[in-house]
């Protein structure tokens, strides 16, 4: 009965997937619009390739880290966003996000979900607010890859553990009701954190506080796995600098592209995502062995994925002398903060909210400090009231707001997988797929173990 109702369900998605084909979605009417700039279309379409290339970069960073048993099914988690989402993005989230703004002039809340529903009147041409020089398509495809990777990030919190189909719907409604009312509020003309002076260059607060305190709100909500006592080695020591060198490329793209033009302050922002990286990354393994500990290369590569999160929100707006502070100090935050975590009985399994979440907060700050004319250094208190004001606003949001998603989502599909699927592993008991091809022994030990556990 069960596989009769599924198959039903399958059908009829295939249908409404098939009547999608017929649906008018674009105006190619402007497809000669006067006001596009041919460089800054060349750019945009190179940095949003970029950012998506941040997100199986994000894969393998991820994947390198959990144990062999994982890497398939934490590497999928990853890599399935980028299909979700972007179903998402069509039918609503672009219009959530940044379709005609519900609330007073300056005080948006959400876009209305009709603006650009199933991508009616994404054409392309330019818009005068989001998108001037480029087509309002590109502009919409740009902010697509910030949102793919949002949820991907927050898998990290709750590795080895969730069940797959849990993941996608969580995904969708994270998507939906998490993410766009955020963009909306910080990049929208018409979003209300926007109109109260808060600088957010290129998602410190939409995308990696939101993933941040959304993670910890997973992990708290999963509880801890069943081996996370027991000490391990990651799978793939190099997939981790394979993923860091394909974030940080991608990350050009994340934030020089979020200049949304072919200039100067493409150059800055830009200059500013490699200084902050380069000297987080540096000032990592010098604490670490300030502490006693060896310079690692998972050290390095979390260093300059922390240093590459703070300057995030500053990145168009600071100096690259500030990058370079920026991204020392919250290396020094962030691994007190991991190593502090370590000791509590929160199972944060890759350190989500530690270096994504206290990177974008501390980021975020900093950016109101050294902002270009703005900043607190400048003699301008209000942005750093203002910012304080919205991480309060978006902490809360996020995380209660994610607690509430993934008790939804567990009404509806339990999110944990049962013991002993989590001990055989994600790769066999969620996608009878394999990493590495394990003997039959070593699959009747991970049983025996399973046994003693539970008896």
């Amino acid at each position: 009965m069960i596989r009769k109702q599924k198959w039903v369900i399958f059908s009829l998605a295939m249908l409404f997937m098939a009547l999608l084909g017929a649906y008018r979605f674009n105006d190619f009417g402007k497809l000669n619009d006067p006001n596009i700039s041919g460089s800054d279309v060349a750019w945009m379409l190179t940095a949003t390739a970029l950012v998506l290339f941040m997100t199986p970069g994000l894969s393998f960073f991820y994947g390198g880290m959990v144990r062999s048993k994982n890497v398939i099914s934490t590497m999928l988690q990853s890599f399935i966003a980028i299909g979700v989402v972007s179903m998402v993005w069509v039918f609503v989230g672009f219009s959530l996000a940044f379709g005609q703004s519900i609330g007073g002039h300056g005080t948006g809340i959400i876009g209305n979900p009709f603006t650009y529903f199933m991508f009616r009147n994404v054409g392309f041409g330019t818009d005068p607010l989001l998108a001037p020089t480029i087509p309002l398509a590109l502009f919409a495809l740009f902010q697509l890859k910030f949102a793919i990777i949002t949820p991907a990030l927050i898998t990290g919190s709750f590795a080895e553990r969730v069940k797959f189909s849990g993941y996608l719907l969580f995904m969708v409604l994270f998507t939906v009701f998490i993410y766009a009312p955020l963009a909306h509020w910080t990049w929208h003309p018409n979003g209300f954190l926007r109109n109260l002076g808060v600088l957010d260059f290129a998602g410190g607060t939409v995308v990696h506080m939101s993933a941040g305190f959304s993670a910890l709100a997973g992990a708290i909500f999963l509880g801890r796995r069943t081996e996370a006592k027991k000490n391990y080695r990651p799978a793939n020591i190099p997939f981790i600098l394979l993923g860091t060198g394909m974030l940080w490329f991608g990350w050009f793209g994340f934030n020089a592209g979020s200049s949304l033009s072919a200039g100067s302050l493409a150059v800055v922002a830009f200059m500013n995502t490699n200084m902050a990286g380069a000297s987080a990354m540096l000032t990592w393994i010098f604490f670490d062995r300030l502490q006693g500990r060896k310079a690692s290369a998972i050290g390095a590569a979390v260093g300059a994925v922390v240093g590459l999160v703070a300057i995030t929100p500053a990145a168009g707006f600071v100096s690259v002398g500030a990058s370079i502070f920026i991204g020392s100090a919250t290396a020094v935050i962030s691994n007190i903060a991991v190593h502090w975590k370590n000791k509590t009985s929160l199972d944060d399994a890759l350190d989500v909210f530690p270096t994504h979440g206290v990177g974008g907060i501390f980021g975020m700050l900093l950016t109101a400090v050294f902002a270009r004319n703005v900043g607190l250094l400048y003699g301008n208190v209000h942005t750093l009231l203002m910012h304080m004001l919205a991480l309060v606003i978006v902490g809360i949001y996020s995380f209660g707001g994610s607690l509430g998603l993934y008790w939804i989502t567990n009404k509806l599909i339990p999110m944990r997988v049962s013991p002993k699927s989590e001990i055989l592993g994600l790769d066999l008991s969620q996608h009878d797929e394999q990493y590495s091809q394990l003997p039959d022994r070593e699959r009747e030990i991970a049983e025996y173990e399973f046994l003693n556990v539970h008896n």
